[in-house]
């Protein structure tokens, strides 16, 4: 479909200008995108910035075939097209959307099925730093994971913003938590969200502790995101049964493992990527997210946790924070 009138032929985006580091960030014009008959085009007030974004940026995590090449997976705002098969939205609706890219901008195309209505009470910076964080922790530590109330679960990371999502995730749905942090301020922070124990790595065993608190039987589901160096460290450290999630690699993807305990335990190694999956694929998460969390959000029992935002031409300097790994919960940038 083509734009209204009103729409500007131009936006100001965040182009990759070429493989690096946060300083190949730079601003751009770019022709204002129009709709496909399933799609929406969302006026962009705020945008999430997620890890994939920094893998992209270094050249390393393609966006799929078709989809934009600049960044931003996840954004909220407000509509401002829509495509000619979709309906249950209208012009200005305040939606928040994961994206296959092109959320590092003032406007940003995504299919009306990953499109969800910004939470009662929320801001759109709030809202911008649910999507991408929110469709993992559901999809990886829920669906994959299989998180049942009353079981064990280890987040890495946990103060991310997927670790801060995972942890009050787990346990608004009654399970026992334990994460990974690298300071004694990030594990308060963690308790403050509801982690039964948070363990400093840097000066902590973890894995020690997390037999002591298991009392030897280990945890039922890790969500991991460090990959190599703590692959054999979470087989072992998991119950009869238990599921390992891996959703990144930050500590490397290749390792020499004993799968003894794998066999005799009955444990289960997955993992995914979001970006990739069918549209179908996301939409049946959004289903579920609009079903079972956006109550939890709306009432106050989960919420994203903002440490920081940026106007948008200071996209580099949030990648900068991001990858100092000094920030708790989500950066955020704002494009109004």
């Amino acid at each position: 479909m083509s734009l209204p009138e009103t729409m500007p032929e131009t936006m100001n985006v965040i182009e990759i200008s070429e493989p690096g580091g946060p300083e190949v960030l730079i601003p751009a014009q770019r022709p204002t995108p129009a709709p496909d008959a399933n799609d929406i085009l969302i006026k962009v007030e705020a945008a999430g910035v997620n890890r994939p974004d920094a893998i992209q940026r270094a050249g390393h995590y393609p966006p799929p075939p078709g989809a934009t090449d600049l960044p931003g997976l996840e954004v909220a705002g407000t509509v401002a097209a829509i495509g000619a098969n979709v309906s249950g939205f209208a012009l200005g609706d305040a939606v928040c959307a994961l994206t296959p890219g092109g959320g590092y901008a003032q406007y940003c195309l995504a299919p009306a099925s990953h499109c969800l209505p910004v939470p009662a009470g929320f801001s759109m910076v709030e809202a911008a730093g649910v999507p991408e964080t929110y469709f993992t922790v559901w999809h990886n530590v829920f669906q994959r994971g299989g998180l049942q109330k009353g079981e064990t679960f280890l987040v890495h990371g946990g103060s991310s913003g997927i670790g801060t999502t995972a942890i009050q995730l787990a346990k608004a749905f009654g399970a026992r938590v334990l994460t990974t942090a690298g300071s004694d301020e990030k594990c308060r922070v963690c308790e403050s969200l509801g982690a039964d124990r948070a363990i400093n790595y840097r000066t902590e065993d973890w894995p020690a502790i997390v037999r002591e608190f298991t009392e030897k039987r280990g945890v039922d589901v890790i969500l991991d995101m460090v990959g190599a160096r703590y692959i054999q460290m979470n087989i072992n450290s998991l119950a009869m049964d238990g599921r390992i999630v891996i959703i990144g690699f930050l500590g490397g993807s290749k390792a020499e493992v004993d799968f003894t305990r794998v066999m005799v335990r009955r444990q289960t190694i997955t993992g995914s990527t979001l970006r990739p999956q069918s549209d179908a694929a996301k939409a049946e998460i959004a289903t579920a997210l609009k079903t079972q969390i956006w109550p939890l959000l709306e009432a106050g029992t989960v919420k994203p946790i903002i440490h920081q935002t940026f106007p948008l031409n200071q996209a580099a300097d949030a990648h900068a924070l991001m990858e100092s790994s000094q920030h708790v919960g989500k950066i955020i940038l704002t494009a109004s």
